[in-house]
């Protein structure tokens, strides 16, 4: 049995990759609160599921009637012990793990994580940034209003700083997902949504749409790069400098339907003041910035049809930058 049992687990684990698995490296507190709410939920899970299916095995074999060692009584109706058992643990669990849900969910709240209010860290009490992201088909828009610039298809933020995000789609609903930094969150079409992160770690980031929205969605994906307070304040003042710039027309152009497959980055200079609100409020007044039906039926199969062109960059390129 343990041979078998030992089997089926590297069967399972077969296609596993330890480079994959974000969820269980977290690089910041609100990923740390996550993968510390699945870890509970998962151990009180296996403590009602565990001992129930030992109990249902055991029960199998003794009162087998070919083993013949239960013993028959017809009149037997009622165990308080087992009842209280059978009711009393799964009661408790439940009740515990209510309030630790309560708890995490308050946590890791998207709206204002508990673990990112003002005194639960020193890094807590520190001014925050605000970032709006802006999805279109299928690019990453990141603005940093503040500061009047933007980048696309790359995130770049401080180590040791809040990070406040505004969320909203131009096109279709879709799912903002860091997670080794910040848990998943919808991203819809003329709404507002909200998600809250600190990195503790300098270091690159995988983020990418995580739910399927067109024949694109395999290719957004951007890098979260985490730089040192001083880095940052040097990238902001380089991009500050960028040639492109960012209004109501230029987001038209940058919203037309483009399938990223070279992991292009784009940076704007000089963005609108309420760029982020202008879009929520054109979408909710009914333009959508349609993908044309070629794209979605016949594009799927010719990835590179049909694509904006957009100004290629490489690793080195970006690095240097």
């Amino acid at each position: 049995m343990t041979r078998a049992l030992a089997l089926v687990l590297l069967t399972l684990c077969g296609g596993c990759s330890t480079a994959g698995f974000w969820l269980i490296h977290p690089a910041g507190p609100v990923a740390e609160a996550g993968l510390q709410s699945w870890i509970v939920d998962t151990g009180a899970t296996f403590l009602v599921i565990g001992p129930a299916t030992l109990l249902v095995m055991w029960a199998v074999w003794r009162y087998h009637r070919r083993v013949g060692r239960g013993a028959y009584v017809p009149g037997w109706s009622h165990s308080v012990p087992l009842e209280a058992t059978f009711w009393g643990v799964p009661l408790v669990v439940v009740i515990g793990l209510g309030f630790y849900a309560t708890h995490s969910s308050f946590q890791t709240d998207p709206s204002g994580p508990g673990v990112m209010a003002a005194g639960s860290s020193a890094d807590a009490d520190k001014p925050a940034i605000q970032i709006d992201v802006i999805t279109t088909d299928w690019q990453w828009l990141f603005v940093y209003p503040d500061r009047h610039i933007a980048i696309a298809n790359q995130l770049v933020i401080p180590a040791h700083t809040p990070i406040r995000f505004r969320l909203t789609s131009a096109t279709v609903a879709t799912d903002f997902f860091i997670p080794q930094l910040a848990g998943q969150i919808d991203v819809m079409p003329g709404m507002r949504t909200w998600q809250g992160l600190i990195a503790n770690h300098v270091g690159t980031y995988q983020g990418f749409a995580s739910d399927y929205n067109g024949p694109g969605f395999s290719w957004m994906r951007f890098q979260t790069r985490v730089v040192s307070p001083a880095d940052f304040t040097s990238w902001v003042g380089e991009m500050a400098d960028a040639p492109a710039h960012l209004d109501d027309a230029a987001f038209l152009k940058f919203a037309a339907p483009t399938i990223n497959t070279h992991d292009t980055v784009l940076r704007f200079s000089g963005v609108q003041d309420g760029l982020f609100d202008h879009v929520v409020r054109t979408v909710m007044a009914g333009q959508i910035y349609e993908t044309p039906a070629g794209m979605t039926e016949k594009k799927s199969h010719d990835i590179n049809g049909g694509r904006q062109q957009t100004e290629a960059v490489t690793p080195a390129q970006d690095q240097a930058r």
